[in-house]
């Protein structure tokens, strides 16, 4: 509540450019006609798996990468019945809105579209996950009049925010690495693991035919050492 108004769940489209995504004002947001009764935030952690190798108990697992975080909506109610004023508008007109907005490609990536969800202190940049649509009410005709919805948001981040996040120290973590002009794949893999022979396996992982002309601004991709 602000200032006396109901605030709503809202779910924005957003556009993406060079990573960075931001709400499109022009396009139409999805909001909830009823809000939801709460929502479950969860954060995780990925750890290694202890090397099979290794003998002896209490073997430490290793930290691998922090997973993005997830929202999820159990019971978000679309009515069409009238009882609720939602100016008009059809359940199916609703649920047509939401996967408009949320779940339908867009451009050439063939990627789940980005957006941002927002309700009350809840701001996150994500993409969805899963849609569970549980039908309720229906006029004589079959046409849904009442529809109970679940809904799962994974977070967004572009490669260049993954890249900034990972520690650069650890041999024991992926890493993503922003070629620099200069830069060798001999090189990196001594700054990374300490040891340059370790490229041709490098070079094969990102499938690079010419590993020895690096272009600046490509992103490899530098597994754990096992």
């Amino acid at each position: 509540m602000t200032n006396g108004t109901k605030t709503k769940l809202k779910i924005s489209p957003c556009d993406v450019k060079k990573g960075v995504a931001k709400v499109n004002k022009g396009e139409t947001p999805f909001e909830a006609m009823i809000n939801p009764s709460g929502y479950k935030y969860s954060s995780s952690i990925e750890y290694s798996k202890p090397d099979k190798k290794a003998m002896g108990a209490g073997i430490e697992k290793k930290f691998s990468r922090a997973k993005p975080d997830k929202v999820e909506f159990k019971e978000l109610i679309l009515d069409g019945t009238g009882v609720v004023d939602n100016g008009g508008k059809a359940v199916k007109d609703q649920i047509a809105l939401l996967r408009k907005v949320a779940y339908d490609y867009k451009g050439s990536g063939h990627e789940p579209p980005v957006v941002e969800v927002s309700w009350g202190t809840l701001l996150i940049q994500a993409r969805l996950d899963s849609l569970n649509i549980d039908y309720t009410l229906f006029k004589p005709s079959g046409e849904p009049l009442r529809a109970k919805l679940s809904l799962t948001f994974f977070e967004y981040k572009s490669t260049e925010e993954t890249y900034q996040e990972v520690a650069q120290q650890s041999p024991d973590l992926t890493h993503l690495v922003a070629v620099k002009a200069g830069d060798t794949l001999p090189m990196l893999c001594f700054q990374i693991y300490q040891d340059s022979s370790h490229y041709l396996a490098v070079a094969r992982l990102n499938n690079l035919r010419q590993f020895r002309n690096l272009q600046p601004g490509q992103v490899l991709r530098f597994p754990p050492l096992v």
